[in-house]
């Protein structure tokens, strides 16, 4: 079966507020992580080419689960609550902040890690705590330099060549990519790395 094809049957599996809530730590996942306004909903909707898989919210950090969609029996797609921006009370930051270290650390079935940057706002300090843990941890991640769109370009190029040169100071497979999922462009190229991840054949 084609990737694009494996990555259209995404659907809803389950929403887990605590740890205990997640499914089986069997089989393989990849997770979606960035800030409340990097555009991950529309992202893991323009991979799946399925418009109203994730929820789109002009309200950033409306994401308070951790969120599974299955591929298969074996294979889910997880997206995790936005940092950084959402204005929520501090206990839900701090709640889900340790959620969130919490599954990092401890899911075993989890094998890469796709990391949203708004292209115009890349390496916040979120973003810069998470590629140190992911190095440190040995966590594969791929970067989607998200609303390549609002970029020309010339500008987008400069951009990359940016984060490719801050991913070289890390150790680990890291790897940076344009992304828009209005212009559906660059969806090819995250889907090959998430068949890889995966170990589709």
């Amino acid at each position: 079966m084609e990737s694009a094809t494996i990555y259209q049957q995404a659907d809803y599996l389950l929403s887990a507020h605590t740890l205990e809530q997640l499914p089986d730590d069997i089989g393989s996942e990849v997770a979606f992580a960035g800030r409340s306004n990097s555009g991950k909903s529309s992202a893991i909707n323009a991979i799946t080419r399925k418009k109203s898989l994730a929820r789109t919210s002009k309200t950033p950090g409306r994401t308070q689960q951790i969120i599974f969609f299955k591929l298969d029996d074996a294979h889910c797609l997880v997206d995790l609550p936005g940092y950084g921006y959402a204005k929520v009370p501090l206990a839900i930051k701090q709640h889900w902040q340790k959620t969130l270290e919490r599954y990092l650390l401890t899911r075993r079935c989890l094998h890469g890690l796709i990391l949203m940057m708004d292209i115009r706002h890349p390496l916040t300090e979120f973003d810069q705590q998470m590629l140190n843990w992911c190095s440190l941890s040995n966590m594969p991640v791929h970067i989607l330099l998200t609303k390549a769109d609002k970029l020309s370009r010339g500008k987008g190029s400069i951009v990359l060549q940016q984060v490719r040169k801050h991913l070289a100071n890390l150790s680990g497979e890291m790897s940076v990519q344009l992304f828009s999922a209005l212009k559906r462009t660059g969806i090819e190229e995250v889907q090959t790395c998430l068949t890889k991840w995966f170990n589709y054949k």
